[in-house]
C-alpha cells in the first residue's frame, strides 16, 4: 500500500456527538470517539448494544440522528463517496449479493473507486486483486461461482474485496462470524498486520485482547475506550455482559486469557 503522509496528531476517523434515534428507539446515544493513526481498535459490547450501528454511521452508510464522522481532517459527510471509498472500506457481517458473479469479479469490485474513463483497468489492478485472494487464502475459489460459496468462503472474499480498495481505514463488522477456528486466526492475524487503520467489532473477547485498544458499548453508549486489560476488568465484564471473570496466564507464551462464567 501507498504510504500517505498526514500531521502526527490527526485522528484516522473521530466522532462527536454521535447519535442515531428510529421512532422512539435510541440505537446510539451522543458517542464522542477518536480512531488514532495506525491503530487495531476493538469494539465489543453485548448483542444490541450498537456495534453495527456505530459502525455504519461510521462508514457513512447510515445518516446520524446527530453529531459528526470526521474522516482525517474532513467531515465525512462532505466527502464525495468515491474519495471516502478510495480511504475507507467496511466489511458488513450480512453483506450479499443476487449476481451471478465469479469471486474474482466479486473481488475486483473492490477497484471500482480508483477506475474511470481515463484510468481503465490494467495489470496493476488485476496484480492487486490475485494479492487480495491470497491474503485471505482464497486464490482456489477464483473462478468460482459467487452462489456456490459457504457462508465462510464468502466471508474470506468480502475481507478480499475490501483489501482490494487498497483503503487507509478499514471497518469490519465481525469478520470471524462463519469461519473455522484456523481461518478466524490467520483473519485477525492478517488484519492486525495490514498497514492501514483498523476499527473492529469482535464478539470474542479473547480476540478483543489482541487489538491495541478496546471500545466498550452498552446500550447505544460508549461506557470505556482504553488498553484492553485496563478495559475488561472483572467490574466492567460484570456490570456490561453480565458475567463473571478472571484471567489466566498461559504458560506457553504468558499471555493473559479470559475466562467467564455465568454469575
Amino acid at each position: 500500500m501507498n504510504a500517505v503522509t498526514h500531521p502526527l496528531d490527526e485522528a484516522a476517523l473521530r466522532c462527536t456527538g454521535l447519535g442515531l434515534k428510529v421512532r422512539d428507539a435510541v440505537l446510539l446515544d451522543a458517542v464522542d470517539l477518536e480512531v488514532r493513526r495506525g491503530e487495531t481498535l476493538g469494539i465489543v459490547g453485548p448483542n444490541g448494544s450498537g456495534k453495527s450501528t456505530l459502525l455504519k454511521l461510521l462508514a457513512g452508510l447510515r445518516t446520524p440522528t446527530c453529531g459528526e464522522v470526521q474522516l482525517g481532517s474532513n467531515a465525512l459527510r462532505q466527502l464525495p463517496r468515491r474519495e471516502v471509498a478510495r480511504r475507507l472500506a467496511v466489511v458488513e457481517q450480512q453483506a450479499d449479493t443476487s449476481d451471478a458473479i465469479n469471486v474474482f469479479d466479486a473481488v475486483a469490485l473492490g477497484r471500482t473507486p480508483w477506475l474511470s474513463a481515463l484510468r481503465p483497468w490494467s495489470a496493476d489492478d488485476h496484480a492487486i486483486v490475485q494479492q487480495a485472494l491470497a491474503d485471505v487464502d482464497a486464490t482456489h475459489l477464483a473462478t468460482r461461482s459467487w452462489r456456490s460459496l459457504s457462508g465462510g468462503e464468502r466471508q474470506r472474499v468480502h475481507i478480499a474485496r475490501a483489501l482490494a480498495q487498497r483503503p487507509q481505514l478499514l471497518l469490519l463488522d465481525e469478520p470471524t462470524n462463519h469461519l473455522d477456528i484456523q481461518h478466524q486466526l490467520g483473519i485477525l492475524r492478517l488484519v492486525q498486520a495490514l498497514p492501514v487503520t483498523t476499527l473492529i467489532a469482535l464478539h470474542d473477547l479473547n480476540q478483543a485482547l489482541t487489538c491495541d485498544r478496546l471500545a466498550v458499548l452498552e446500550r447505544g453508549r460508549l461506557v470505556d475506550v482504553g488498553p484492553p486489560l485496563q478495559v475488561l476488568t472483572p467490574q466492567r465484564l460484570q456490570a456490561t455482559f453480565g458475567v463473571q471473570a478472571h484471567y489466566l496466564t498461559d504458560p506457553f507464551d504468558g499471555a493473559q486469557i479470559l475466562r467467564v462464567r455465568s454469575p
